[in-house]
């Protein structure tokens, strides 16, 4: 018993729209990313007694800047 296989081949226009759809998924990433550093960094800049009017605790700073991204 024989098995044939045909492929097809990419098209050029496909692959350069996966690359850009990949580029700007990258961005996409690093952009999320440096929001949230500057997020963590505002909160840690604040006092103990400020991050506390806003419910939060020092050591719970990443859990609230990542809350939507991981199930702590």
């Amino acid at each position: 018993m024989a098995y044939i296989s045909q492929t097809q081949p990419i098209a050029l226009f496909e692959r350069i729209s996966d690359f850009f759809a990949s580029l700007l998924s990258a961005v996409d990433v690093a952009a999320s990313a440096n929001t949230r550093i500057r997020e963590m960094e505002h909160l840690n800049a604040r006092s103990d007694a400020q991050l506390e009017k806003m419910g939060l605790r020092r050591e719970d700073i990443a859990r609230h800047v990542f809350r939507d991204i991981y199930d702590f």
